[in-house]
């Protein structure tokens, strides 16, 4: 079964991830929130608008997942499989100013001007963190098991989406503990900065998470090469062609969590004509097509030059735009 017939089940499997984290941090964000309040908590409010962030960012990744899948038009040739990165950046986005800033809002607010202690409503928000570490801790696992059914962390991850629904339920997991733990040493020592710290390193962990999640998105957006592997196919594919002499250059970029673009300047042997060469060029697409799944569209650019000529390529001086 090719790839692209495993990708609407897996998407499938992907929504069915995403819908259980918004649930999860659609209650926890309430509950949190209503918490956060009672005990007037720097830690547990940061943590309310982490799943805030959360569930603005799970919506952001379903509209990822269905708008991804549209087919070509006039408009997009290439299709719109890039829809999904383009969401994942926004949701990098969702976690760096919903939830880091305003994390490292209520930490210096607190460092500042201290927090009323209602240590009445602190054991209420702490039973809300042990009820949300328990509802994150679960959905984290839905998603590892789910990374595990598609091929492990190396294939798994590659989806945008399921990374960063693993990324925000670990981070949630490590956020809610580092929380517990400040509003516990705020109770025993009466030291708002304990708890100020926690929000403090709450801010930082979300900060460093939406960083790197943007950072992938950003690679991918702005024209990311296949994976090597599938590179490393393609080139001893056309290498193995008996009309072709040499490979002048190869491009390739990705268009889509499963497909990309491919473009290869490959020199000739002498003698072809054009009916053989027509016919050399459309053998060689479909053999690419059939080989490497990922290979959506096939472009040949068929030259025929010199020694000399051939010195000053792309694929001799280095200067290749693909992978």
């Amino acid at each position: 079964m090719s790839s692209t017939s495993k990708a609407p089940k897996a998407d499938r499997r992907t929504r069915v991830t995403v819908l259980v984290a918004l649930a999860a941090n659609l209650v926890i964000a309430v509950a949190k929130a209503v918490g956060g309040v009672l005990a007037q908590s720097p830690a547990l409010l940061s943590e309310a608008a982490h799943s805030v962030a959360d569930s603005m960012n799970e919506i952001f990744l379903l509209a990822a997942l269905r708008r991804s899948r549209r087919p070509p038009d006039a408009r997009h040739p290439f299709g719109y499989g890039k829809e999904r990165f383009f969401w994942s950046l926004l949701a990098a986005v969702g976690i760096f100013v919903m939830g880091g800033c305003f994390s490292f809002f209520q930490g210096f607010e607190a460092l500042r001007g201290g927090a009323e202690e209602q240590f009445s409503g602190y054991v209420a928000g702490m039973v809300v963190l042990g009820v949300a570490f328990v509802a994150e801790g679960a959905s984290l696992v839905r998603a590892l098991y789910q990374v595990r059914r598609q091929g492990g962390v190396s294939q798994g991850l590659r989806d945008p989406a399921l990374r960063t629904v693993v990324a925000e339920d670990a981070t949630a997991v490590l956020g809610v503990t580092l929380a517990f733990g400040g509003m516990a040493l705020h109770m025993v020592t009466g030291q708002v900065v304990w708890e100020a710290s926690a929000s403090l390193a709450i801010g930082a962990l979300l900060v460093y998470v939406a960083y790197r999640l943007g950072r992938d998105a950003r690679d991918q957006l702005i024209g990311e090469a296949a994976d090597p592997e599938a590179d490393a196919e393609i080139r001893a594919l056309l290498e193995e062609q008996p009309e072709i002499d040499s490979v002048e250059a190869l491009f390739t970029m990705k268009t889509g969590l499963e497909t990309a673009l491919v473009a290869a300047r490959v020199d000739l042997v002498p003698g072809l004509d054009s009916e053989q060469v027509e016919e050399v060029a459309v053998r060689i697409k479909r053999s690419i097509g059939r080989s490497v799944a990922e290979a959506d569209q096939v472009f040949l650019d068929v030259t025929e030059r010199s020694a000399r000529e051939a010195q000053g390529s792309p694929a001799a001086t280095g200067e290749r735009g693909g992978a």
